[in-house]
């Protein structure tokens, strides 16, 4: 956590806000808080989860943009400074994120293709699975008023949920500049989850049920569902769980695709 908070005290850009969410911490979080002293916020709560703990932070936050920053994860010394040029010369613009640097256990890797980051309407792209990164993201505050927060009922994929109820109606804008160090393959990371499909679907259904697609992209929201919850039946049928492979197949069965 202390290699985070540092990527951020060290930024190019100084006029900012730094509030942490202590999310009920059960090591040393505390201890290496109270070292920064006056030089950030802190707010603690009973564990709640990340999306209550972003949740927290931007009810909390008092400035015109707001970035996220997991503990893992690292800013690069002028993240924040390319990023407020960007809205500076973009005021139509309501988000942004950067390219990024992908470290796994330790040594760095390269994205697949299909992992690349796509600029603008990005919508059918992100529904495989999610292509914004929070590390990497600066929001003005009043896309959350129109899109809302985080979804607290998600412990897993709460940012693919919120990245599909933005990109189906506002560009995600891309600065193509590794700006943050995304380090993973520890055994705790939520990203390691199995069947993370699980929550992927139940975002998949909301933003079908929302209102919000256009055809076009609730025919492309629904193809995927049906992709998923094949897999994901599949999947039960080979543990035995017959009767939540019946539940997926009928929810295939519950959204046709609409004729062109």
């Amino acid at each position: 956590m202390h290699e985070a908070i540092d990527s951020v005290l060290a930024q190019e850009y100084v006029n900012l806000e730094l509030i942490v969410v202590d999310d009920g911490s059960t090591d040393n979080t505390a201890e290496i808080l109270s070292g920064y002293r006056d030089r950030l916020t802190v707010l603690a709560q009973h564990n709640q989860g990340v999306s209550a703990a972003r949740n927290r932070g931007i009810q909390a936050a008092a400035g015109e943009l707001i970035a996220f920053l997991d503990s893992d994860d690292l800013w690069l010394p002028q993240k924040l400074t390319r990023q407020v040029e960007f809205f500076n010369d973009r005021r139509d613009a309501l988000i942004c994120q950067t390219e990024e640097i992908w470290i796994r256990n330790g040594r760095r890797v390269n994205p697949k293709i299909r992992h690349q980051k796509p600029s603008g309407m990005i919508f059918e792209r992100s529904l495989e699975f999610c292509l914004v990164s929070p590390s990497a993201v600066m929001i003005r505050p009043k896309l959350f008023d129109r899109v809302g927060l985080f979804d607290e009922n998600l412990p897993a994929c709460e940012d693919y949920d919120l990245w599909l109820r933005v990109s189906c109606r506002y560009p995600v804008y891309l600065i193509d500049t590794p700006l943050i160090i995304k380090r993973g393959g520890h055994a705790d990371q939520l990203s390691r989850k199995s069947a993370l499909d699980k929550y992927r679907i139940k975002s998949l259904v909301k933003i079908i049920e929302s209102g919000c697609l256009s055809p076009f992209q609730y025919n492309a929201a629904v193809k995927t569902l049906h992709a998923k919850c094949t897999v994901y039946a599949s999947g039960c049928r080979k543990r035995d769980r017959l009767q939540e492979a019946a539940q997926y197949k009928a929810l295939v069965q519950k959204y046709p695709l609409e004729r062109p």
